[in-house]
This record gives C-alpha cells, structure tokens and sequence, in this order.
C-alpha cells in the first residue's frame, strides 16, 4: 500500500529491525487479466480528470489510497475515484463533480475499448455494425461509406469530457446503447435528422446540428434522442387527445393513450364532454357514473402499458372548471371514500375560464353543470367554447336553473379555489391551464379550438376527437453556452431540426399523424436563464433584459419558419389563421409589436413577408421543464431559477451533488428559487410569454419556513393568502398555465385572512 509522505523524523529502530517490504497489488483488468498496481496510471488519470480545473488532484489521489486491496479491479479503482471525488464536492469546490463526471466517462471509454476494440477511430465501421445487428435505423445507410466517414471526423471526443458526474450518469443510462459512445451517439441522430434535406446539402446541414448538438447549445428532447437511432418509439414528445361523450370515443382515446404509452410519449386526455354523475344513460336520469370510471381506466392503462418496462404511462386528465364532477376530481387522489373511484396515477388537470377567474376575485358564486344536459337543452357543446362567446351561454344556462337546467350545484367560487389551493400544497396538483389566454393566442382560431395543455404545460393547439391529436416535437437552446449574437444561427438550426423531425417520425395513430401534417407544431424551448442572468450579473428582477432576450428568440424562430416555408410551403391550415391575417406571436396585432419591440420594423417586415410566403409551422415555441435533460445539458432547468446554489439530488446509487455550471464565479448572482418570492417569477415568466407562441412550464415553489421572505422578521411565514395572490397574479399577467406547486419544509400553514385555506404539506 502507497504511505503518505511524512514530515516527521523517523524514530531509530532496533538493530535486529528491518523494514516491511512494500506489498504488492495484482490488479484485475477489464479484460480479466492480471498486472501489478501502477500508481503511475492512476496519478495520469487523475491529473488528466482535474486539468483546466482549480482543484489539487493530490487530495483525491490521496482519498483513493486508503481502498487498494490486492485483487482489487481497475473498475473498481475507477468507482472508488469516483466517490471519493463526489464526497470531496462541497458549495466551496463543487466542480469535483466535474471530476466525477470525467472518470465516469473515462470508464465508459475502458469498457468500450475492451468489448470493441476501438474508440472514436472509425465511426463508420460503428454505423454498420449497429445497423447489422438491428440496433440502429437503416437509413443512416442512405449515406456512402465516404460520407459516413467524413462524419466521423467531425468528433471531439473532449466534447466527452464536458458532463458533471449528474450529465455523464444520465446520458449513459438513458441514452447510449450498448457499446456506443456519446458523440456516436448524437452524430447518429444528427445524421437522421438531416435525412429530409437534398442530397447535396444533408451533409452540410448534419455537420450544423452536429456541432451545436454536442458542444451543448441545442438540447434534443429525450424521444429523440432516445428513439430516432432504434427506429423504435415516438420522437414526438407531447400528446394531447380529446373524449367524445360516447363509447367509442372513449375507448377510442384509451386505445390511443396506450400506443402513446407505449412509444414513450406523454398525453394529456380532455374529458371535459363526458356526461357527469347523475346524468341521463339512455333516457334514464341517475345512470351515470360521471368522468371518474372513465379516468380510472385511464390511470390503469398507464400502469398497464408502462412504456416498454421502463416506468409507468405519464398521462394528465383534465376537465372544465364548469364541470359537475370537478369536486370529486379533487379528491380522486385523496386515500379516503370509495377506492374504486381513485386515480392515483395520473396527473389531474382544471381547464379554468376567465369568468371564474373574476368570480373567484369578486368572491362571486359559480355554478358546475352537466355538458350532457346542457347538449340537450342548448344545443351546444360547452367544452368548445371560450371567450365572450362561452360567457354568453354560461349567462343563459345560469338564468335556466330549476327550468331546462336541472342538474347542477352552485358554490362560491373562491370557495372552490380554496379546494384547488388545498389540494395545490398538499400534492403539487391540480395543474392550471387558462383556457381563455390559451384561446386567444390560437393561431388557428378559424380551425376549432384548444381543449388543454399537455403533460407538462407547455404545448397544446387544436384537438378534434377522432380527427385531430395535438402532437409536438420539442428541443431547448442551452442559454448557458450561447450568446445573444449566436441566437439568429441556432434559432435557425432549432426549427430546422424539429421540422426535420416531423418528416422522419410516425407518429403512433392516425389523429396524431394528421394532426403533425396538418399544423407541422413544434417547441423550441429555451434552458439556462439563471445560468444567462448570472453570467451578466443581472437577475430576475432585470424584466428589460429578459424581454430583450425573448424577442430576439420569439423573432429568429419566427423567422426561420417563414424561411422554410419560403423553401417547402406553408402548413396547410395556414389560410384564414392568425398568421395569414398578418398577426404574429400569440395572434397579436403588428400594432402591439409597434409598441413593445425593441426593433420594431424587422416585426412589421415579417408580419409582411408572412402574409406573402406563409409559415411552415403554426406553433414554433414552447418552454419545457427539462428537468433531466438540463443535467446532461450542464445548466439550470427551463427558465427557472436553481431551486439552490449547490445540493445533493436524492439517487438509487446514494445521494449526487447537483449545482448550476457558473457557481464557482457567480455564487451570488445565482438566485436560489425555494427562498425567492414567486411573484417575481410569475412577473418574469410573463414577460418571456409575450415572445413563445405556446406555453411555457411553470413551477412554483413556496417556502413554509419562517423568515424566509421576511429577513426583518424572523417570527413570519408565508400565509395562504400569499399563495392566493401569486396564483391570480400569474393569471391577471397572462401566463397560460401552472405546472406543479412545490413547498419547501413541513410547517403548519394556517390562513389569518377569508382569503382561502390550506392546510400542511
């Protein structure tokens, strides 16, 4: 075993004393077999871990000594750096998770030496190989020999090298097959995504995503990246499907939900035309069970239908605020009451009007109505309708109660935004999705209408049961590693991409497919706004930077699809919507931009050129969580503040430090979101909304504790009605949705105003 060096005298010895003889250490290779330890090896690796990084590789080398056994493996070796370089992280030298993340990948490289017998020195051979054995899409083949191992010479393999041990863990679990390294991995989906082009420019365009792709300033969303090598599985990430008020529609839709599950994508499923409890069956009043049977089977088929073994259907459930069983779709995910009318595994959704957004500030009552009645009586579908047109029947069917409307029950509204806020803070759900400011921004408003939001909050357009299934690919710009001169090239190479992607996809029935030819929607999204802020010393208070920001994002997506559509034609539901009258990002007038744009006449322009040309995609922005992919991508999450400067992230293997990329340089501009006041954050998300044509994830997170918001007075805590606020706020700024409340710690939250009440976490 190595010995410390030691500074101290060495005590004589006896005479008859003689030194022990070092012991020596057989090591087992990957390949099984046998050499001695050579300290040698492990100093190179270890200094080759922590170069560019101020850390003493001296201190780890040290940490490792004391595990060395004879017999011990070199993965073993490697692991034992690993952990001794992840228990070393701390807020004061965080970045030994890059350390981390380096021999993570460097036993990565070990193992793919050993089975292959080469690494990143003939990519082409790699592609024909996973082609032969099935493991890889066949039309890579589209491209010769020569072109495949040109390609490959656009590798660096230090791009490897750029993940903390959080990125290097995921993207080799989640994404890599067997015997494949990182950038074979996304050259090959770069390669397939350029497929759509011309023969003689797919090249030059897969050699463009390429390099944006791998050195982190486009991140693919994960059925892409996961799914488009195999052939296997949706790219497509988000769903969004509609149930009609009969039993082939509803079995219809399960049977969808299920191919979705599937393939890997997440639905949202619309049950807002389902008669509700009580409700008339075949002429007889009393026979129906309501929506929740019909959510019950939904939840079971997202246990069923687990996503290839993978983990179990993500599938949200949403209905009307109007809607008579909204009470008990409250409590569905409660443990009390009847268990053969719970869903607790699906993601419950309130699709919520203006109208009751006013009467939950006026304290006004609401009345919840039957859709099946209302059909009867009316002759409409009130599930269709939003804006004045919807106040105008909800006005007649509230001057018709006891008369054509006999099945409904009134309450006070914010009597039942109380129950939405209890059930907030208690599970993080309901989500909310304002169906009115989601209407009006509709670019397709001549086509029908948006029922909902996705899975998570951020992508939706027009559903035709039967007909027409919301369906969106999606992919971030990493604003951690760009700057505002490079955003007009990657908002080009972003659309480019997913446009790409809806001609190589098939999507998993037929709704879907018409849908993505029909409205070609897309989502670039944008991570990395903490990591953006820091860098410039600004924060989320700084509301003119962040709209500068999101215009110059909001413009160039836009003008890349105008592009494309100058090149291959508009979508085909183009004539009569809002872009071909000429109004731009969220069905605003020219007039608005006249007004509110930093650069004004390049909007009048492209409302202009638009009219003239078309757009290729009809939605063409969305702000995802990525959540996971954010770690791969080494940045914050989304456009959220860090939940904290620097923690550990709870994983099967033991706990993983998790900080933001910039730390080490601007610990203090980072502003930690569980002790930010969310107002700011609603304030900053409705600014970025002005620009994205969709939706963007907005989680809210508040803290419990005492003085967290009140430095000056440490006895106080946030209150009910302080959630109350920032909840109308967030609808009063024109947000579209919330995606989860989140609560920091386990205190009792009591109300001390007739605001609302909540109850602990």
């Amino acid at each position: 075993m190595i010995q410390p060096t030691l500074t101290a005298t060495k005590k004589p010895q006896p005479s008859h004393y003689q030194e022990p003889k070092p012991l020596k250490i057989q090591v087992i290779k990957r390949n099984g077999t046998k050499a001695g330890l050579d300290i040698g090896k492990i100093r190179a690796v270890v200094e080759w871990a922590t170069r560019g990084l101020s850390l003493n590789p001296i201190t780890l080398e040290a940490g490792l000594t004391t595990r060395l056994r004879d017999g011990v493996t070199t993965r073993e070796i490697q692991e034992n750096l690993i952990r001794c370089a992840l228990e070393m992280c701390s807020p004061s030298e965080p970045d030994w998770r890059y350390v981390a993340g380096r021999l993570h990948i460097w036993s990565l490289w070990k193992d793919t030496l050993v089975k292959r017998g080469y690494l990143y020195d003939d990519y082409q051979k790699t592609v024909t190989n996973k082609v032969a054995t099935g493991e890889y899409d066949e039309r890579i083949l589209s491209y010769s020999p020569a072109e495949l191992t040109e390609a490959g010479s656009w590798i660096k393999a230090d791009w490897d090298t750029d993940y903390d041990y959080a990125g290097a863990v995921l993207l080799t679990s989640r994404y890599l097959l067997d015997n494949e390294l990182p950038q074979e991995a996304l050259l090959s989906a770069c390669l397939l995504l350029a497929l759509p082009e011309t023969p003689e420019t797919r090249l030059y365009w897969a050699k463009q995503f390429y390099q944006a792709i791998a050195s982190r300033q486009i991140s693919l969303a994960t059925p892409i990246l996961a799914n488009l090598r195999t052939s296997t599985g949706s790219l497509t990430s988000c769903f969004i499907t509609a149930m009609d008020d009969n039993l082939e529609s509803i079995f219809n839709e399960v049977t969808n939900t299920a191919r979705i599950s599937k393939s890997g994508g997440g639905v949202g499923v619309n049950c807002s035309r389902i008669r509700a409890t009580g409700s008339w069956v075949m002429g007889k009043k009393n026979a129906s069970g309501g929506v929740i049977p019909w959510i019950k089977i939904l939840n079971d088929t997202a246990i069923a239908v687990n996503q290839g073994g993978r983990r179990a259907g993500a599938v949200t459930v949403s209905i009307d605020i109007w809607h008579l069983d909204v009470p008990e779709f409250l409590e569905m995910q409660t443990e009390n009451g009847d268990q053969r009318r719970k869903a607790y595994d699906v993601f419950p959704q309130l699709v919520i009007t203006d109208e009751f957004m006013r009467r939950v500030v006026n304290a006004q009552d609401w009345t919840l109505v039957d859709p099946y009645e209302v059909k009867t009586q009316f002759g409409i579908e009130l599930a269709t309708l939003w804006g004045a047109e919807f106040e105008h029947w909800y006005q007649k069917i509230e001057n018709s109660l006891g008369e054509k409307i006999t099945l409904y029950k009134r309450i006070n509204a914010r009597e039942l935004f109380k129950l939405i806020m209890r059930a907030q803070v208690e599970t993080g759900l309901p989500y909310l999705a304002f169906k009115d400011t989601i209407n009006r921004a509709n670019p397709n408003q001549h086509e029908g209408y948006i029922p909902a939001v996705n899975l998570c909050t951020e992508s939706f357009s027009n559903v035709i049961p039967g007909d027409k299934a919301h369906c969106c690919n999606l992919l971030s710009l990493n604003l951690a590693n760009l700057e505002i001169s490079e955003i007009p090239h990657l908002c080009r190479l972003g659309v480019r991409i997913l446009d790409n992607t809806i001609e190589i996809s098939e999507p998993p029935f037929a709704a879907a497919k018409n849908h993505n030819q029909h409205y070609r929607t897309i989502g670039v999204g944008c991570m990395g706004l903490a990591d953006w802020l820091a860098k410039r010393q600004l924060s989320y208070r700084h509301l003119e930077e962040i709209n500068i920001l999101f215009e110059e994002i909001g413009y160039w997506c836009t003008q890349a699809s105008l592009e494309l559509a100058q090149a291959r034609g508009a979508y085909p539901g183009f004539p009569g919507s809002q872009w071909s009258l000429g109004n731009l990002i969220g069905a605003k007038p020219v007039s608005w931009y006249l007004d509110n744009a930093q650069h004004k006449q390049r909007w009048v322009q492209l409302s202009q050129d638009i009219q003239q040309f078309g757009i290729r995609n009809s939605h063409i922005t969305a702000i995802a969580p990525n959540t996971s992919s954010s770690l791969v991508q080494g940045c914050t999450a989304s456009v959220l503040p860090a939940y904290s400067r620097f923690f550990y992230d709870k994983w099967a293997k033991g706990t993983v430090p998790i900080a933001p990329p910039f730390v080490n340089d601007y610990y203090w501009y980072y502003q930690e979101n569980k002790a930010l006041d969310q107002q700011q954050i609603v304030k900053a998300i409705a600014a970025i909304q002005q620009w994205i044509d969709t939706g963007i994830s907005m989680e809210l997170i508040f803290n419990l504790n005492q003085g967290v918001y009140y430095p000056d007075q440490p006895d106080k805590a946030l209150k009910a009605k302080d959630i109350f606020d920032t909840l109308i706020l967030a609808w009063q700024e024109g947000c579209k949705a919330i995606y989860y409340i989140r609560t920091v710690q386990k205190d009792d939250f009591k109300d001390s105003s007739d605001q609302c009440t909540s109850c602990a976490n």
